[in-house]
C-alpha cells in the first residue's frame, strides 16, 4: 500500500507544478533560434520574390537561379512589372513569363542591330 501512496503523491505533485519560464536570462536567450543573413544581395532579392509571389517549392530554384544570373535591375524590373500587370492568378508564373520575354527582347534586339 506504500507504494501506491506514493506512486498517487507522484502524481499529483507533477500534476500540480507550475511552469515557473526561464529561470536565468541566458536560459531565453539559449532558446532563440537564429536565421542566417542571405551571402549575397541576389539571395535576399529571390527570397523576396519567393515569399512576395507565393513561389512554389519546386520553382525556388529557379528563381535563385534567375537572380544570380541577371542583373539586379532587370530582376527587380520584371518583379514590379509581375506587382504590377499580374492582379489575379499565379504571379510567379507571370515572374517568368516576364523575365524570359526581356531576354528574348534583348537577343532581338542584338540581332537587329
Amino acid at each position: 500500500m506504500s507504494n501506491l501512496q506514493e506512486l498517487r503523491f507522484l502524481v499529483e505533485s507533477l500534476l500540480m507544478k507550475k511552469d515557473e519560464g526561464p529561470q536565468k536570462l541566458s536560459d531565453l536567450f539559449g532558446k532563440i533560434e537564429q536565421k542566417k543573413a542571405p551571402a549575397h544581395e541576389w539571395q535576399d532579392l529571390a527570397l523576396r520574390i519567393i515569399s512576395d509571389l507565393g513561389v512554389p517549392n519546386f520553382k525556388r530554384g529557379s528563381v535563385f537561379k534567375i537572380c544570380k544570373d541577371n542583373t539586379k535591375e532587370k530582376v527587380e524590373r520584371a518583379y514590379n512589372d509581375t506587382k504590377e500587370l499580374c492582379k489575379s492568378g499565379e504571379k510567379w508564373k507571370y515572374f517568368f513569363k516576364v523575365i524570359a520575354d526581356s531576354d528574348s527582347n534583348i537577343e532581338h534586339k542584338i540581332k537587329s542591330t
